[in-house]
C-alpha cells in the first residue's frame, strides 16, 4: 500500500496508507461512531459527498455483503479507518472491503489515528478534507450541492408484499432500503416516488400515508420539495418523516434548522421520548437540526436529544403527521424506535386483500 494524507481544511494532516481507489477524494469530513454497521454507512445516500472517519478502530472484518446494503452503490466520497480487515470471517461475506472499495470508486485511507482525529473534529466541528498523496491540498470552493437529485430514484416504483394492507408512497430523497423493508413488513404496498415529485404526482397514486425519506445535505436549500410538502400536508394524507424528512415537513410549516458542530452519526444517540419521560437508543445520521424555539403553531416536540437537547421529532396537530430525526428502521443501529412505524400504518386505512 502507498503512503497517503487525509489534509483537513484548517491545514492539519494526518498520514495513513492508501487502500480502495487510486483516486484523490474531496468533501465534508464527518466522523461516525458505530461499532457494526459498515456497510449500511457506505451504502447510505445521506453521506453523499462526504469522508465519512469510522471511530471504531476494526473495519471489514465481516466482510461485504451485498444483502446489507442500504442502496445499490456509495455516495459517500472517500473512507478513513483505523485498521481494515485483511481477511473477514463471516459464512456471509462475499468479498473484502478493499476489493469493494476499488469497484465502486472510493478512496479509502488506513493506519490513521482515528481518536485523535475525531477529538479536532469534536473541538473544532466538520470541516472540508482532502484525501491524497501528499500533504497539502487544494479544497473545493463549497461543499458539493445538488445531492438529494444524485441520490433518488429514477422513476415511480411500486414495492408489493405478499398482502397488501395499504398503499404507502415512499417520497424518496435518498431513502434507505430499510424504510421500504419495514413498510413491506408491515403489509405496505410501496410506491417509490422521485423526489422532484409533485404532491399531485403523489396522489395520483392514492396512498393511504406518505412517508418523507432520510437523504443528504442541507435541507433548506431544497425550496421546491418544501413547498410541495407543504401542499401534501394539506391534503390531509397521514405523513410521517424520517431524518431529512422529519427536516422537510418542519421547514414546510415555517420553521427553522441550523447546522449542528459535528452531528450525530452512530447507533448509539440518545432519544428523550417527552410524554413518558423514556431514552431510547437510536440510530441517526444528520448535520442539521430543527430549531426548537420557533416550532409553529400546532407542532409539538415529542423528542429531544438527551445529549445536546436538540429536537428529535415533532407531531403536528393541524394535519396528521410526525416526524423523527433518527432511524426507525435500524439500519444499522438498535431495534428501540421500530415501533413507530406500527404507529404511522395503524393509522392508516384499510385496503381490501388481494
Amino acid at each position: 500500500m502507498n503512503r497517503g494524507y487525509l489534509v483537513l481544511e484548517n491545514g492539519q494532516a494526518f498520514a495513513g496508507l492508501r487502500f480502495g481507489a487510486a483516486a484523490d477524494a474531496r468533501g465534508e469530513l464527518v466522523f461516525t461512531t458505530g461499532m457494526v454497521g459498515y456497510l449500511e454507512t457506505l451504502t447510505d445516500p445521506s453521506y453523499y459527498g462526504q469522508i465519512v472517519v469510522q471511530t471504531f478502530p476494526l473495519i471489514g472484518n465481516y466482510g461485504v455483503i451485498e444483502q446489507d446494503f442500504e442502496h445499490p452503490a456509495p455516495s459517500l466520497s472517500g473512507y478513513v479507518v483505523r485498521e481494515w480487515c485483511q481477511a473477514p470471517s463471516n459464512f456471509r461475506s462475499q468479498g473484502d472491503l478493499d476489493a469493494f472499495l476499488r469497484a465502486q470508486g472510493v478512496p479509502g485511507l488506513c493506519g490513521v489515528d482515528t481518536r485523535a482525529l475525531t477529538r479536532v473534529l469534536r473541538t473544532a466541528g466538520v470541516m472540508r478534507a482532502v484525501i491524497c498523496d501528499a500533504p497539502t491540498a487544494a479544497f473545493p470552493p463549497q461543499p458539493p450541492i445538488g445531492g438529494v437529485a444524485s441520490v433518488t430514484c429514477g422513476s415511480f416504483t411500486m414495492h408489493t408484499p405478499a398482502q397488501v394492507k395499504h398503499r404507502v408512497a415512499l417520497w424518496d430523497f435518498g431513502a434507505k432500503w430499510g424504510i421500504r423493508r419495514a413498510l413491506l413488513q408491515r403489509g405496505c404496498e410501496v410506491v417509490a416516488c422521485p423526489a422532484g415529485s409533485s404532491a399531485r404526482d403523489i396522489l395520483a397514486y392514492r396512498p393511504d400515508g406518505v412517508v418523507l425519506s432520510n437523504g443528504p445535505g442541507d435541507p433548506a436549500v431544497n425550496t421546491g420539495i418544501i413547498a410541495q410538502v407543504a401542499a401534501m400536508a394539506k391534503s390531509g394524507v397521514p405523513m410521517f418523516g424520517i431524518c431529512l424528512g422529519h427536516q422537510l415537513m418542519a421547514l414546510s410549516q415555517g420553521a427553522g434548522v441550523h447546522k449542528l458542530k459535528f452531528g450525530h452519526r452512530g447507533a448509539n444517540q440518545p432519544a428523550l421520548h417527552l410524554p413518558t419521560g423514556r431514552v431510547y437508543i437510536t440510530s441517526q445520521n444528520h448535520g442539521y437540526a430543527v430549531n426548537l424555539d420557533d416550532l409553529p403553531a400546532g407542532a409539538e416536540p415529542s423528542f429531544i436529544n438527551a445529549n445536546d437537547g436538540t429536537c428529535e421529532g415533532i407531531t403536528y396537530r393541524d394535519f396528521p403527521g410526525f416526524s423523527v430525526q433518527f432511524h426507525p428502521e435500524a439500519s444499522a443501529g438498535p431495534l428501540d424506535t421500530g415501533f413507530l412505524f406500527d404507529t404511522f400504518t395503524q393509522g392508516l386505512g384499510v385496503r381490501p386483500c388481494r
